[in-house]
């Protein structure tokens, strides 16, 4: 089976190079992350003519995560039990969200695709470390890996997608640059770390075979030319899933040329 990852941040604006990469890369399923866009408005056409079936957990201009799937796509749920809504503070960054009541983000969904079971997330960015949204970010997180705790013995089991966490320092291009900054403190590594010891392996490095494996480059300054990037496309697995994995790479073809995501899809060849 062949699975991917890929935060497309809006598969609108993305969707002639969402359809050409479907047909040169053949995934069994496919996890999109950030997709902006409601359910109803999701452009699965082409992909339907793949003979991919899609599920959609959407709200429209923000989140938004989906699955696609060739091999069936059977037990969707549209996030998870006990994911924390987000109450937006006083002084929201964004001015659409002021005075809004809280609400669960359509940031997580889960499926059963052939004989496996695989959710596609996008948790929350966390913004600063003063900010609620941080907070929220390991809420949603330890909700996560409550939710995970009796998913993980559906084997073979996959969660991943976007986890705006920075493994290890090895994981960016210059630890130096994020003092005092989200992503690389060690509560949310703490969450990851947690995650993982429900029995779920790291694939990538277990299956890459080059260095810094990057999924998400800045669009500012060249970041992607000059290879300043960092590993936050995730691929967490059981052991008859990681175990069995033949390849994985990250597709830096898919961020090159005009108008790309700011993140690369990940790849994963397994016998399962």
């Amino acid at each position: 089976m062949r699975f991917a990852t890929w935060n497309v941040n809006s598969v609108g604006a993305r969707l002639p190079r969402l359809n050409e990469w479907l047909e040169l890369v053949e995934p069994d399923v496919l996890c999109l992350q950030e997709i902006k866009c409601a359910p109803d408005a999701f452009p699965s056409e082409h992909a339907e003519q793949l003979g991919y079936e899609v599920a959609v957990n959407g709200e429209g201009r923000w989140n938004g995560v989906a699955i696609l799937s060739r091999v069936g796509l059977d037990q969707v749920e549209l996030g998870f039990t006990g994911q924390p809504a987000y109450d937006p503070p006083a002084d929201e960054d964004d001015p659409a969200l002021i005075g809004a009541p809280p609400r669960v983000e359509a940031r997580a969904i889960g499926a059963t695709c052939g004989p496996l079971r695989i959710w596609s997330v996008y948790v929350p960015n966390g913004r600063t470390l003063d900010s609620p949204h941080y907070t929220y970010k390991l809420e949603w997180l330890e909700a996560l890996r409550d939710a995970l705790a009796t998913e993980v013995g559906a084997d073979p089991f996959v969660v991943t997608g976007d986890f705006n966490v920075i493994p290890t320092d090895e994981d960016v291009w210059d630890r130096s640059q994020f003092v005092g900054s989200t992503h690389v403190t060690e509560p949310e590594r703490k969450a990851l770390a947690d995650l993982r010891a429900l029995g779920l392996h790291d694939v990538i490095p277990r299956a890459l075979k080059y260095d810094t494996p990057y999924t998400y480059w800045d669009y500012r300054a060249g970041m992607f030319h000059k290879n300043q990037g960092m590993r936050i496309d995730l691929v967490y697995a059981t052991e008859a899933v990681s175990s069995a994995v033949k390849d994985a790479y990250v597709d830096r073809d898919a961020r090159k040329g005009k108008g790309p995501s700011d993140h690369a899809p990940v790849v994963v060849d397994a016998d399962i």
